[in-house]
C-alpha cells in the first residue's frame, strides 16, 4: 500500500521542529528512523498533514557516558549502541539486549526516540528503560520536562507524549561495578518482537544478600512493567535456587498477558516465569565468575 499525501519539512534546529509540531491543527508527526511510522502510514493507520523530518537536527545523536550515568539523544540509532563498547560496563543490560532488536537493516535506521514514542509493549528499549529507572526528556514550545520511564508508558502504543512534544533524550542512572544483571527474551524468529522478555538486576550486600532488585518484563502486558511481587521474593535474601524459583513463580503470577495469534495468555505467563528464572540464574553466575546455571530443582548444570 501507499501512504496518504502529506506535506514535508526538514527543520534545521530543535526550536524550528517544535514550532512545526505546535501547529494549531495538531496534525504533524516527527520522522526520525521511520521504522515504525512508515509502515503505519503505508497501512493508512495514520494520515498526518505534515511530516517533520528530524535528520538535520544537531546534537541529538550522541551517547554520553560519565559518572552520573548514560545519556542517549533521541536520534541515537541501534547501530550506534551496538558499536559503543563503553555500554558493556556503563549499561550492560542495554548492551546485551541490543542484539535482540529486530534485524540489521532496522537497527541501521531505527532510533531510540522512535522506539520510546511508538511504545510497543514487546519492544526491548522501553523494557530496559523501565527496569533501569531511566528518565525521558521531552521538549515543546511550552518548555521541557522529564518523565520517569515507569510513568511514560500508559498502554499499548500509548504514552504521556502530547502531539506538540518531542522526545529529546533518555538518561540512565550510573551503573555500579559488581551489579548483577541479565536479559532474556523469546521470539518466534530471531529479530521478531518478543513473545515475552525480562531484564533483571540486583546488588549484593556484604553478607551476599540481594538488595535493590529490579525485575522488568516486556511482551506480557500492555506496557513494560516491573514486577514488585517477584522483586520482594529476592530483596534481603541470599540468591539461590530456592529464592530464584520463588521469584520466577511470583513473576509468572504477577503478569496479565492477553491471548493472540502468537501465543496464549497461559503460555506467555509460564514463559515469563521461565525467562525470569534463567535471567536470575545467569546474573547470579556472573557474580561468581562462572557459567553455573541453577534450575528449578536446585541442581547445578
Amino acid at each position: 500500500m501507499k501512504p496518504p499525501q502529506f506535506e514535508y519539512a526538514a527543520p534545521a534546529t530543535l526550536p524550528e521542529a517544535l514550532a512545526l509540531l505546535a501547529h494549531p491543527d495538531g496534525d504533524a508527526k516527527p520522522l526520525a528512523g521511520g521504522q515504525s511510522l512508515m509502515p503505519v502510514l503505508a497501512f493508512r493507520l495514520a494520515s498526518p498533514r505534515l511530516l517533520v523530518d528530524l535528520r538535520l537536527l544537531q546534537g541529538m545523536d550522541r551517547i554520553e557516558v560519565d559518572a552520573s550515568g548514560v545519556r542517549m539523544g533521541a536520534k541515537v540509532r541501534w547501530r550506534d549502541i551496538e558499536r559503543d563498547a563503553r555500554l558493556k560496563t556503563a549499561l550492560p543490560l542495554m548492551a546485551e539486549a541490543i542484539g535482540h532488536v529486530a534485524h540489521y537493516q532496522i537497527r541501521n535506521r531505527g532510533t531510540v526516540g522512535g522506539s520510546l514514542a511508538h511504545a510497543d509493549p514487546a519492544a526491548e528499549l522501553p523494557g530496559i528503560a523501565v527496569a533501569c529507572d531511566a528518565t525521558i526528556e521531552i521538549a515543546s514550545t511550552r518548555g521541557s520536562r522529564s518523565v520517569a520511564a515507569a510513568d511514560f508508558f500508559e498502554g499499548a502504543l500509548t504514552t504521556v507524549l502530547q502531539p506538540d512534544e518531542l522526545i529529546t533524550a533518555i538518561t540512565f542512572p550510573a551503573w555500579p561495578a559488581g551489579r548483577a544483571s541479565a536479559f532474556e527474551e523469546l521470539a518466534r524468529r530471531h529479530g521478531d518482537f518478543a513473545m515475552a522478555g525480562t531484564a533483571v538486576w540486583f546488588d549484593l550486600d556484604t553478607a551476599g544478600r540481594a538488595m535493590n532488585t529490579h525485575i522488568g518484563v516486556i511482551g506480557a502486558s500492555d506496557r513494560p512493567r516491573r514486577l514488585a511481587a517477584a522483586e520482594a521474593k529476592l530483596d534481603g535474601q541470599v540468591i539461590d535456587a530456592q529464592s530464584i524459583g520463588e521469584a520466577a513463580c511470583a513473576a509468572a503470577g504477577a503478569c496479565d498477558p492477553a491471548d493472540d495469534l502468537h501465543a496464549s495468555a497461559a503460555y506467555r505467563r509460564n514463559l515469563v516465569g521461565v525467562l525470569v528464572e534463567r535471567a536470575l540464574a545467569r546474573a547470579l553466575a556472573g557474580t561468581k565468575g562462572s557459567g553455573t546455571a541453577i534450575n528449578r530443582s536446585g541442581e547445578s548444570h
